[in-house]
């Protein structure tokens, strides 16, 4: 496992380090959706039973949304801390580990090597999986927000940034306010 020495003992841990990579935010492709139904059966087939739900999530689940060319999925497995039950057949499956996360609701995230597919583990009853829809849904039922959210990306991705996460740190507090307006709590 890579990890900065210096990190403290809550941070994720990056297998391979921190990358520094450009932000593009691009206008919505329609392609988007038909992207995420092909990783969502080769994830169907690859874990079987033990993918419990698989969403479509982050921006280019919301259709006329700009976003980062890159598909968000959210997988639900029993226990995500155990990788034993699912991270081999992602593996084999072509996906390769990239976040590990204990300290905050044993969140994995593995990606495709072109970098353009996210998958984000969680584990059964992971409050993370209902936020993700909630802020999808009320994207995808609200012009105003979805506006609103895109105009703050556009801001963002002009800006440079140490890597991804650092940008992504960036629009917490506009996605917090969406999600508050949806009642979440």
């Amino acid at each position: 496992m890579d990890q900065d020495s210096d990190a403290s003992p809550d941070s994720p841990i990056l297998i391979g380090g921190v990358e520094k990579r450009e932000i593009v935010v691009v206008d919505y492709d329609p392609g988007w959706g038909a992207a995420y139904a092909r990783h969502e059966a080769i994830l169907r087939s690859a874990l079987g039973s033990r993918l419990l739900s698989v969403d479509h999530v982050g921006s280019t689940s919301v259709p006329g949304l700009a976003a980062k060319p890159i598909i968000d999925i959210v997988l639900t497995v029993e226990d995500s801390a155990r990788e034993e039950d699912y991270l081999p057949d992602l593996e084999a499956a072509g996906y390769v580990l990239r976040v590990r996360e204990p300290r905050w609701h044993e969140h994995r995230m593995v990606r495709t090597p072109e970098r353009d597919v996210h998958l984000h583990i969680f584990s059964l009853g992971c409050s993370e999986v209902a936020r993700n829809r909630v802020f999808r849904d009320r994207l995808r039922s609200h012009p105003e927000d979805r506006q609103w959210y895109e105009v703050t990306k556009r801001r963002l991705a002009a800006q440079p940034w140490v890597d991804m996460n650092a940008y992504a740190d960036a629009k917490s507090e506009v996605i917090e306010r969406i999600l508050a307006k949806a009642g979440w709590k």
